[in-house]
């Protein structure tokens, strides 16, 4: 799995390892799984995306550091590690990873 750097001097620390090309469950169920000292995939609602710009009500808006593709999912990584998955149809989740 690939990572393209959005912002050059960003550091995705131990991200991609929780991702498995030839695992074939989604970016979500691997996560869950492999990022348990975290406490899983826990999505928190409230935002909203437009053009990969994410935005929370009363912050400023968090554009894209990192993005890779899953499967057909989008993984991005953004500021305070939030990092969101984006389906095909446009719907996503995002959680803080960090």
């Amino acid at each position: 799995m690939m990572w393209i750097k959005v912002h050059p001097d960003v550091d995705l620390g131990y991200i991609p390892s929780f991702f498995i090309e030839s695992d074939p469950r989604p970016a979500r169920a691997q996560i869950d799984e492999r990022y348990e000292h975290g406490g899983g995939w826990i999505p928190q609602p409230g935002f909203t995306m437009e053009n990969n710009i994410l935005r929370y009500p009363k912050d400023p808006p968090y554009h894209p550091l990192a993005m890779a593709r899953l499967h057909d999912e989008v993984i991005i990584f953004y500021p305070y590690s939030f990092l969101a998955i984006v389906q095909p149809d446009g719907s996503f989740e995002v959680a803080r990873v960090d």
